[in-house]
């Protein structure tokens, strides 16, 4: 087994409570069609796979939103970025996530008619193209890669993980750093910083996380690093 594989295993086991599962779950409400969690699983695969050789920084974020891992299956990318509806406005071209397989939305058009599109992941990749770097040396990744929603809101929602919830995550983590032991890690936002912490990683950099009028700061912070 590879160690994608055994990666994307361990994202089997969702935690208690109010998570979704994109990759091993249906979102019957808003899928386009049944093997939703299929594509999502293959284009995670496809863009951890094409980022193997080539990664020098990790971005290592809070958890999977509903607006863009949610139906990719890519953290901090949403299908709008993945069908190349921000290549106009944004800068954002469609084949920076992946160019092995055709990319693929997984939302019904009647929830959004262009596909999901994440502030979060919009900032996060603008930044990417306007700095310079390239895509494929960058991976992004969430510290508890399974989508914490309110259960009073439905899928359609995110919420902030407890410390406890974080704690679910640590595996999957640790399996993902393995699997590119050179990059440079990034924890974007304080919760990111927590798990590392906890099991022992000291050597990183921490961003302001875009979200919450972030952006600003993390931009700066993202140029400086880049410029270091």
């Amino acid at each position: 087994m590879s160690s994608i594989d055994s990666l994307l295993n361990l994202l089997k086991d969702t935690p208690d409570g109010a998570f979704f599962n994109p990759w091993y779950q249906n979102d019957s409400q808003h899928d386009v069609v049944n093997k939703a969690p299929e594509i999502r699983k293959n284009q995670l695969k496809h863009y951890l796979e094409e980022r193997l050789a080539t990664a020098k920084y990790l971005f290592i974020a809070e958890a999977l939103g509903y607006q863009g891992g949610h139906f990719t299956g890519i953290a901090m990318t949403s299908e709008r970025i993945l069908l190349g509806h921000h290549e106009s406005v944004h800068g954002i071209p469609a084949d920076g996530a992946f160019q092995s397989i055709e990319p693929k939305r997984t939302s019904k058009p009647e929830v959004n008619e262009k596909g999901m599109s994440e502030p979060t992941a919009t900032i996060m990749w603008k930044a990417i193209y306007q700095l310079g770097i390239d895509p494929y040396e960058t991976v992004l990744w969430n510290a508890l890669p399974w989508h914490p929603y309110d259960s009073d809101d439905g899928l359609l929602s995110n919420r902030t993980p407890t410390d406890r919830e974080l704690e679910k995550g640590y595996s999957s983590l640790k399996s993902f750093l393995k699997l590119f032991p050179d990059g440079e890690i990034i924890a974007v936002g304080r919760k990111c910083e927590q798990s590392l912490d906890a099991f022992g990683i000291s050597d990183y950099t921490p961003v302001r996380h875009p979200a919450n009028g972030g952006a600003p700061k993390f931009r700066r912070q993202m140029k400086d690093l880049i410029n270091s």
